[in-house]
C-alpha cells in the first residue's frame, strides 16, 4: 500500500499522466497489425450491433432500405410543386444520399460508441478503436444494402450509366471512408469526457446536408458565386469565386460530386434564358479535375486520420476511469 501511494505521489509531482491500458504513443503501423489481429472481435462487435438494430424487429434489414426510399418520395414530392427540372431526379438524389447516408449515420452511432459499451471497456481490454470502427461497419452494411436498391432501380429502368466516370466511384469511396473513420474517432474520444458532443453532432450534421449538394445540383451554386447568375430571382451582383472555393472545402461536397459523376454521369437542361441555350445539372468541371479535387481530399482525410486518430489513442487509456 505504501509503495503504491508512493508510486502515485511520485507520479503527480512528475506531472505524469499514468495510462490504464495503452502504451504512451500512438505507432501506426504496430496499431494497424494490432487491430489486424483483433478482426474477429471487430467483426463479433459489427454483429452484435446488427442483431441489437433489427432485434424484435419484423422488417429486419428492410428498414436501411425504407430510409432513401422515404427520402426519395418526399424530395420528389417538393421537385414535384417547386417545378423543379432535374432529369432522372430519383438517380441525381439517391446517387448523393447514400454516401451522406453512410457519414451521417457512422458520426452519430459512432459518437456513442465507446459510452453504450462502457460495460466492456471497464472490463476487458481490446484496442478501443474497434468500437467506432464497428459503428462505422454497421454503417457500411447499410450503404451495400441501399446501393442495391440504386443499382436495381437503374437496372429495371435501364438507366444509362456513363461509363466514362466510373473510375471516379471507388475514389469517392475511399476519401469517404478515410473521412468517416477520422471525423468519428474524433467525437468518439471527446465524447467520452464531454457528453454535449453527442448533441453537437446532430445539429452539426442538420446544417451540414444543406451546406452539401445532395438534393440540389453544386452547379447552381457554381453558376451563382463563379458566373454570376442569379439563382431564384437573386441576382449576384458580383461574383465572388473565392466563395466557391470555399464551398469546395466540404470533404462531402466532393465525395458527392464524385458519387453524382460516377453513377448520374452528365445531364442537360434548359438554362432558362433562350430555348437553345442548355446547362449542365452537375458542375461544369473535367473528369481530371474531379479527380484531383478527390485525390486531394483524400490525403488530407489521412493527414487528419492520423490526427484525430491520436487524439482517441492518447484518450483511450483513461476511457474506463471517465466511464
Amino acid at each position: 500500500m505504501f509503495v503504491t501511494r508512493r508510486s502515485s505521489a511520485i507520479a503527480t509531482a512528475l506531472n505524469i499522466t499514468e495510462r490504464t491500458s495503452e502504451p504512451p504513443k500512438l505507432h501506426v503501423f504496430q496499431r494497424v497489425r494490432e487491430l489486424y489481429g483483433y478482426r474477429e472481435i471487430l467483426l463479433n462487435l459489427v454483429r452484435k450491433e446488427l442483431k441489437v438494430k433489427y432485434t424484435a424487429s419484423v422488417l429486419g434489414a428492410v428498414w436501411s432500405l425504407l430510409n432513401p426510399v422515404v427520402f426519395l418520395i418526399v424530395f420528389t414530392f417538393v421537385v414535384i410543386v417547386t417545378g423543379n427540372n432535374v432529369p432522372h431526379f430519383p438517380v441525381f438524389l439517391l446517387s448523393g444520399l447514400l454516401a451522406w447516408n453512410m457519414f451521417s449515420v457512422s458520426m452519430t452511432q459512432g459518437a456513442r460508441a465507446v459510452l453504450d459499451n462502457a460495460n466492456l471497456v471497464k472490463k476487458v481490454y481490446f484496442p478501443r478503436e474497434l468500437l467506432p470502427l464497428a459503428a462505422i461497419g454497421v454503417s457500411l452494411v447499410d450503404f451495400v444494402l441501399q446501393s442495391g436498391v440504386l443499382f436495381l432501380f437503374m437496372l429495371v429502368t435501364r438507366y444509362h450509366l456513363s461509363i466514362g466516370g466510373l473510375f471516379l466511384y471507388p475514389l469517392a469511396v475511399a476519401t469517404l471512408l478515410v473521412f468517416t473513420v477520422a471525423v468519428t474517432f474524433w467525437v468518439a474520444a471527446l465524447n467520452v469526457r464531454y457528453r454535449d458532443v453527442q448533441h453537437l453532432v446532430n445539429l452539426g450534421l442538420l446544417v451540414w446536408f444543406w451546406f452539401t449538394p445532395i438534393v440540389y445540383s453544386a452547379f447552381v451554386v457554381q453558376n451563382y458565386f463563379v458566373f454570376g447568375s442569379p439563382v431564384n430571382g437573386i441576382a449576384a451582383h458580383v461574383a465572388h469565386p473565392i466563395l466557391w472555393k470555399l464551398y469546395l472545402l466540404n470533404p462531402l461536397t466532393s465525395v458527392v460530386m464524385g458519387f453524382q459523376r460516377a453513377l448520374y454521369g452528365v445531364h442537360m437542361v434548359p438554362d432558362g434564358s433562350t430555348p437553345s441555350q442548355l446547362h449542365t445539372v452537375l458542375p461544369d468541371v473535367s473528369l481530371a479535375w474531379l479527380a484531383l479535387l478527390l485525390g486531394v481530399m483524400l490525403v488530407a482525410s489521412l493527414v487528419l486520420l492520423r490526427f484525430t486518430w491520436g487524439t482517441f489513442f492518447r484518450r483511450a487509456g483513461d476511457f474506463a476511469e471517465e466511464l
